[in-house]
């Protein structure tokens, strides 16, 4: 049996980091969104895919990821079964991530958000060549 997945997407929003409370495990979670290949109505959709990453793997995604960063996440399908707070029995599909692999640099939102337009009003007109 082969179970895999490969997704490549953006965070929505930043991870969360947290402990288990029996033997102290790193486990963080994060959201994906993943572009479908074609467009509904000339709009993008998106799939939003939860990730879980465990141990080192999850210390590292909560150090350097962050909302908006391009990952590429390597992992395995996981169906769960869980009790809510009110005591509903709920169904949650998740990708249990093997290795994320960063994507684009972390500054590149950043970096272009502060990039200044243009301005052509410092070109001269004898600057012109011709």
């Amino acid at each position: 049996m082969l179970n895999r997945i490969v997704l490549i997407g953006r965070l929505t929003k930043d991870p969360e980091l947290r402990y288990t409370p029996t033997g102290g495990a790193a486990v963080t979670t994060f959201t994906l969104a993943v572009d479908r290949r074609f467009k509904q109505q000339g709009q993008q959709e998106a799939d939003f895919i939860p990730v879980v990453a465990w141990k080192q793997l999850a210390e590292t995604c909560a150090k350097y990821l962050g909302k908006g960063r391009q990952v590429a996440v390597e992992g395995r399908l996981q169906i769960r079964s869980y009790e809510d707070r009110e005591g509903v029995r709920r169904t949650a599909a998740e990708v249990v991530a093997d290795n994320v692999q960063f994507l684009g640099s972390p500054r590149e939102r950043h970096e272009a958000a502060e990039q200044p337009a243009f301005d052509d009003s410092l070109i001269r007109e004898e600057d012109i060549p011709f």
